[in-house]
């Protein structure tokens, strides 16, 4: 019986759109001292889904209160007119849906050539096809394990699966001398759930309404950060089979 893999160190992620948006500095800033790794950023259009949030101005603000990399999802169509100018409110990482854009390869080389790390977000029925010609510009593969649009949704469970099939085909391509590429999660993402979710290969989680809104901060991330080491046992025990992972969500 093989084990599998260790992954690399995880990163936390809470997203704003759980935030409290009359407290947003606030907001960051108490986060970020709790122990978050990133900010994350949803920016949504009320085209490619059906909600509207914030933009570059609003991350431009946000930038001086925020120590950590801020990682923007474009759930925007189109999308190469908004990286040039999240990349000078402040952005760190820039991640966008294959289906929003005309040339995918063109945007990931956009978003780096603005010095940003590119990443490509895949929505629970969008294949991990996408990935088979541009691995060598992505720094970042995020999935979403809800419809994108909306916080507070439930998390897919066959998204388990989803992941472990992208952390084989990371782990394949950096054997092969490819550079680092980051695994991350989005969509119901919560301490109960999160051991499964590590279990499965992501290595960065998205939270939002499991520890905005909650009483205290620190202790949701101190779950959190129990989760992932509980999940990295179970990698550590378990067989290299596809599926072993995918099984794990209790």
């Amino acid at each position: 019986m093989n084990a599998m893999p260790d992954l690399p160190a995880a990163c936390i992620a809470p997203s704003l759109l759980s935030a409290d948006f009359a407290r947003l500095g606030e907001e960051v800033r108490t986060v970020t001292a709790a122990g978050a790794d990133w900010i994350h950023f949803d920016v949504m259009d009320n085209h490619y889904v059906p909600n509207l949030t914030m933009g570059p101005m609003v991350c431009a603000a946000l930038r001086p209160h925020i120590q950590v990399p801020i990682d923007v999802h474009l759930m925007v169509e189109p999308v190469d007119t908004l990286i040039p100018a999240f990349a000078q409110a402040g952005a760190d990482i820039i991640s966008f849906h294959p289906e929003a854009s005309r040339h995918v390869d063109r945007s990931l080389a956009l978003i780096r050539d603005q010095g940003c790390k590119a990443g490509l977000v895949l929505n629970p029925a969008t294949s991990l096809q996408w990935l088979d010609h541009v691995m060598d510009k992505l720094d970042l593969i995020l999935l979403m394990s809800v419809n994108p649009g909306f916080g507070g949704q439930s998390f897919l469970p066959h998204t388990l699966a989803k992941l472990a099939a992208a952390r084989r085909r990371i782990d394949e391509w950096q054997a092969q001398g490819g550079q680092a590429i980051r695994l991350e999660v989005d969509g119901g993402v919560k301490p109960d759930n999160i051991a499964a979710i590590r279990a499965a290969g992501a290595d960065t989680f998205v939270a939002g309404s499991a520890i905005f809104g909650q009483p205290d901060y620190p202790a949701v991330m101190q779950a959190l950060r129990a989760g992932i080491t509980e999940g990295d046992t179970r990698r550590r025990t378990a067989s290299h089979g596809p599926d072993d992972a995918a099984t794990m969500l209790r």
